[in-house]
């Protein structure tokens, strides 16, 4: 088979932990030349990761993926200024390497994604140059996902934002998107013929199937519930009603419940307060920012997974990742979130509850129903859903899929 030659662009890559790692690490199983054009690692603390820098380590390589990094400003201390600077830095410098660029010979592009939408417009103006075929993998739709995080209410910036977000989709070939949702709509602001859009799941890493006891974390949890979150603290996973839930449950006689909060985030410092406002400090344990191979040691002492979501028309018509990623862990688990993952969840799998967006109560009452349980009931859950994620969202089965659209 011919060798296939790719460039990826995306802000973000590893060390920084998204699913483009774990893309282009398939892309190399199946004998693909990887280039990836991103910036210095620096989400989501907001600061260089150790060893990164201006001038240090812009160029590397990892797992045979080539590496070029682009200059970008961190996002400090994740205020909305410097947030918008981040998001500005990083599509500006991409244009300095297109001449290197259009020097390399690549059969694909693919553009991950994320926010802003801006930080494709490098692999956008290559592909439309060389006439190469453009994939992009729609994580965060634009303007709607920038609006449900910043309340922008001046007319003029949100057509602005709107403007900018629908140049850079109407110059795309080929789409992948998370729901009909969202397809529906690339496809009304594009007019892109349905056949060029592909809706896939979000592929989990194939480090979540395993079973780890680490001695150390079982050591330090042995007493309690443990009640696991891990995943990106931001604005738009409703910790507002996790903290509301947590005193719920200690006000109705739950005192040996451990929150462990693994991860990390614009939201952690605010969250860190709150925590200590409502008495809960000694409930909450924040592990801080870990790496992907070590999340099955905390999945290991969990007894529970939980999750909440702000309410978002566009949120509700996805299965987060982090879902994914809990599902083929196999561990049952406590949701606050509408649309589709409540009939996956609660109906499909029966691998835990599901309640409605940013109700506490509800979320409450559904963890004293796992609570309830006996091991060996919360194992079977939770076995339930990782036999559900081995037949249908297997990484690769999913990725596969992605692999046969983008170079079919």
């Amino acid at each position: 088979m011919k060798k296939q030659r790719v460039l990826v662009v995306c802000q973000h890559y590893w060390p920084e932990s998204f699913r483009i790692n774990d893309i282009c690490d398939f892309l190399v199983e199946k004998n693909a030349n990887v280039e990836v054009l991103c910036g210095i690692p620096n989400y989501p603390q907001g600061k260089f990761f150790d060893g990164y820098s201006y001038f240090k380590k812009r160029k590397e390589t990892h797992n045979d993926v080539k590496i070029r990094r682009a200059f970008e400003v961190p996002r400090g201390n994740n205020s909305n200024p410097r947030i918008l600077i981040n998001y500005l830095s990083f599509p500006f410098s991409s244009l300095f390497h297109i001449p290197r660029l259009l020097t390399k010979k690549y059969n694909k592009i693919i553009l991950y994604q994320l926010s802003p939408v801006m930080m494709s417009i490098a692999g956008i103006l290559v592909g439309k140059i060389k006439k190469i075929e453009t994939t992009m993998y729609v994580l965060d739709l634009w303007p709607e996902n920038l609006f449900s995080v910043i309340n922008i209410k001046n007319p003029l910036m949100r057509k602005l934002a709107t403007s900018v977000s629908h140049w850079h989709y109407k110059r795309i070939d080929k789409f992948v998107v998370l729901s009909e949702k969202m397809r529906s709509r690339i496809i009304d602001v594009t007019g892109v013929s349905p056949d060029k859009i592909v809706i896939l799941p979000q592929a989990c890493e194939k480090i979540y199937e395993t079973d780890v006891r680490d001695k150390v974390l079982q050591q330090k949890f042995k007493k309690g519930f443990n009640i696991l979150f891990a995943g990106n603290i931001s604005p738009a996973q409703s910790f507002e009603t996790i903290i509301e839930t947590a005193k719920n449950l200690k006000t109705d006689g739950l005192s040996d419940i451990n929150w462990i909060i693994v991860g990390d985030g614009m939201s952690k410092t605010w969250l860190e307060e709150e925590v200590k406002k409502a008495g809960l400090a000694n409930s909450f344990y924040f592990e801080g920012m870990k790496p992907v191979a070590d999340i099955p040691k905390y999945n290991g002492v969990a007894d529970l997974l939980v999750g909440c979501l702000v309410k978002s028309d566009l949120l509700e018509a996805t299965i987060p990742a982090k879902v994914m990623s809990y599902i083929a862990s196999g561990k049952p688990m406590v949701l606050a979130m509408d649309g589709e993952v409540q009939d996956l969840i609660n109906n499909k799998i029966k691998c835990g509850y599901v309640g409605p967006t940013e109700d506490s109560k509800a979320l409450t009452t559904n963890i004293k129903k796992i609570y309830g349980l006996s091991p060996k009931q919360r194992s079977e859950m939770g076995n339930q859903a990782r036999a559900y994620h081995i037949k249908h969202f297997e990484r690769n089965l999913i990725l596969n899929k992605l692999y046969s659209f983008i170079f079919g």
